[in-house]
């Protein structure tokens, strides 16, 4: 056996590890030691030159969550894990309710899986419809270049980026008061980065940065330039560039990123007609950390990695908001069909079109009454959400059709027995709205 094929045979005996303490419900912080042991191994198998997504998440705490609540992020997760799994990844050793990130690890030509990150995003939020957003995007590279043109030293580099990452919560001139009265940074040379961090644009920008005597000169700065330039050809390709906005104040405050970063905010309405629209939060989040990996390498291979994070928690809350705000109802179950009765004696009638609807995939259920009244029935769809409604009645079982009634309008159309399956099927075979 190669030491490659052994690594993997432990990859995989380890991975195995970890899901059978999960199953047995073992602790957090024992997962979370095994977890750790299994990054570790995959580490050491250093790059591959097969594309390799993957989505992590370590196990956290448990919380109590209401119908309501759970019902929302059951919908929001669907959205992502749907995303996800459409780009081909491979869910990693992880609950359902903890897959928010994705990775792509791998050595590869600049630019190609930074794109396909971002159009990622662009599709997960554009998917949960809660909002315009925008995606902001810089690179740490032109930020270290920016700063050594500017005069930043090497000792203040990291703080000065905490302060201009605030500029999209106050105003310039409180980001250099900042800068010069509480971290020392001379007036002068605050000026000169202000010159830089309070500009954005698109593509015009970049080009017009290639051209800027100074930052042109400096190495860094070059190369981030010039792939931030390839990355919004491949941007406008995928169709997203109009939802990207190159931001030179954005700067992240974690210290592992080393290429591209990006954030993406919803936007607010303007007020008036003519401003610009305001970021209101973070709701994703990502970057290039090529140094990362290559830390839990005993060897210290690098493993170049770019990835993102979708803000769950936030989105959360932004929806229920939402739907609190318009008063509507959310489905706290994922029933798709209720089957019901018009008159008395019909329960084996039920039970025979239930368990056809169960044996060709549909979600359904009935009342566990022999003789249910039609309004009860019809008033737990409502309370639970249940869109659709197939009633049985004496003259339809005579017509060989069924009724199908949708709760949210009380329309209601015969539908041939044979037909039923594939009616309800193309009912709910739309595409998945949150708010």
């Amino acid at each position: 056996m190669t030491e490659r094929a052994a690594l993997e045979e432990l990859v995989r005996l380890q991975g195995e590890r970890v899901r059978g303490l999960k199953q047995q419900k073992a602790s957090a912080e024992q997962i979370e030691e095994e977890v750790s042991k299994l990054l570790k191994l995959k580490a050491q198998l250093g790059p591959d030159e097969s594309k390799q997504k993957f989505v992590l998440k370590t196990p956290k705490g448990t919380r109590d969550y209401s119908p309501r609540q759970m019902a929302v992020r059951e919908k929001v997760f669907d959205v992502i894990i749907r995303c996800f799994k459409c780009h081909g990844a491979e869910v990693i050793d992880t609950p359902v309710f903890e897959l928010k990130d994705f990775d792509i690890a791998g050595q590869f030509d600049p630019m190609i899986p930074d794109a396909e990150c971002l159009k990622i995003m662009c599709e997960i939020l554009s998917s949960l419809q809660i909002g315009d957003f925008l995606v902001k995007v810089n690179d740490r590279r032109i930020l270290d270049g920016m700063f050594a043109i500017c005069g930043v030293s090497d000792s203040k580099f990291r703080t000065i980026c905490s302060s201009v990452d605030k500029l999209d919560k106050v105003s310039w001139d409180e980001v250099k008061n900042e800068m010069v009265g509480e971290k020392g940074l001379a007036p002068e040379v605050a000026d000169r980065i202000g010159d830089y961090v309070q500009q954005h644009g698109g593509v015009s920008l970049v080009e017009q940065l290639l051209q800027d005597p100074k930052l042109s000169q400096n190495k860094q700065a070059l190369e981030g330039l010039r792939d931030l330039k390839l990355l919004f050809e491949y941007l406008t390709l995928f169709g997203i560039d109009d939802k990207i906005s190159f931001d030179l104040s954005l700067a992240r405050g974690l210290d592992y990123y080393t290429g591209v970063i990006y954030e993406a905010v919803l936007l607010q309405t303007p007020a008036q007609a003519g401003e610009e629209p305001l970021g209101v939060g973070s709701v994703a989040a990502g970057g290039r950390y090529d140094g990362l990996v290559g830390m839990f390498d005993p060897k210290g291979r690098k493993v170049p990695c770019v990835g993102l994070s979708i803000g769950v928690e936030r989105i959360f809350s932004i929806v229920e908001q939402r739907l609190e705000a318009l008063e509507e109802k959310v489905r706290t179950t994922e029933t798709q069909v209720l089957v019901a009765s018009a008159q008395k004696k019909l329960l084996e009638e039920r039970l025979k079109l239930v368990s056809e609807l169960w044996d060709a995939g549909i979600k359904a259920e009935l009342i566990y009454k022999k003789n249910p009244k039609l309004l009860n029935q019809l008033q737990y769809c409502e309370e639970a959400g249940i869109p659709l409604v197939a009633i049985i009645g004496e003259q339809e079982l005579k017509d060989g059709v069924i009724k199908l009634r949708s709760v949210a309008s009380r329309e209601e159309v015969d539908v041939r027995r044979e037909d039923l399956v594939e009616e309800i099927k193309r009912r709910t075979s739309q595409s998945l709205r949150i708010c």
